[in-house]
């Protein structure tokens, strides 16, 4: 008598299994210890320390956007560097104010390799931020943190994080402090054409943060349409003056 094909659950702990093995004996080197606890606690344990590294930033965008902005800070704009959009799209520059400034990815400020296009710092094995191996050594063809990946999603896609910034205000509206329901929207505190008018002199790290974690809310749906017709307005009477 043929035996009894395995579960889908057999199969799922067996798979993630031989996953963590290979996980452990590719870890042999020092590997971050939180995306290690991560991985192996995943529904489906990656088996590579890439994969591994690139779900912990899956599922902490709102810690990669800070670490993001932080080591923006640290790098700082480059010399003469001015926030540009290029509304006729002929070049590299952003072509709206919704879109990030990133100065490190305009080819006239393109770093080179080991160096992040997003925050214009170095990268170390496997994308990560911080010297974690102790030895200074670069990725010879990392162009991007694990950490700034996720954090360009998050500025670009704030929506698609609705989840995680909903847990971060306890599922509570940013306005009027009732229990979110399922139709609440992502919203910028402070818009971004306001940002474009009237901050973009600013230093360019602390631009970042208008797309980041301090300037995003999660809100009601009836709340976010009367903030944006209120926002309607006021551009209609700037627009008259």
């Amino acid at each position: 008598m043929p035996s009894p094909r395995p579960t889908f659950a057999e199969r799922l702990r067996r798979a993630n299994e031989e996953a963590l093995a290979g996980l452990v004996a590719a870890c042999a080197e020092p590997f971050p210890d939180a995306v290690f606890a991560h991985a192996a606690a995943a529904k489906r344990v990656p088996a590579t320390p890439s994969r591994a590294i690139a779900l912990y930033w899956r599922d902490h965008p709102l810690l990669a956007d800070g670490i993001a902005r932080r080591l923006a800070a640290d790098s700082g704009a480059p010399a003469g560097w001015t926030w540009r959009i290029d509304r006729a799209r002929q070049g590299f520059l952003p072509h709206s104010p919704r879109v990030p400034p990133t100065p490190y990815r305009e080819p006239e400020h393109l770093p080179e390799a080991g160096r992040c296009q997003i925050c214009g710092g170095p990268v170390y094995r496997l994308g990560w931020h911080e010297d974690s191996w102790g030895d200074g050594r670069l990725s010879p063809r990392g162009r991007w943190h694990g950490a700034c990946v996720a954090a360009w999603g998050l500025w670009n896609a704030p929506a698609a994080h609705l989840m995680a910034l909903k847990r971060a205000q306890a599922h509570r509206c940013a306005v009027t402090g009732r229990r979110l329901r399922r139709d609440a929207e992502v919203d910028h505190r402070v818009p971004l054409y306001q940002v474009w008018r009237d901050r973009r002199d600013r230093p360019w790290p602390e631009l970042l943060g208008f797309w980041g974690a301090p300037n995003l809310q999660v809100i009601a749906a009836e709340a976010h349409r009367d903030k944006c017709a209120r926002e309607a307005e006021e551009r209609a009477r700037r627009r008259a003056a």
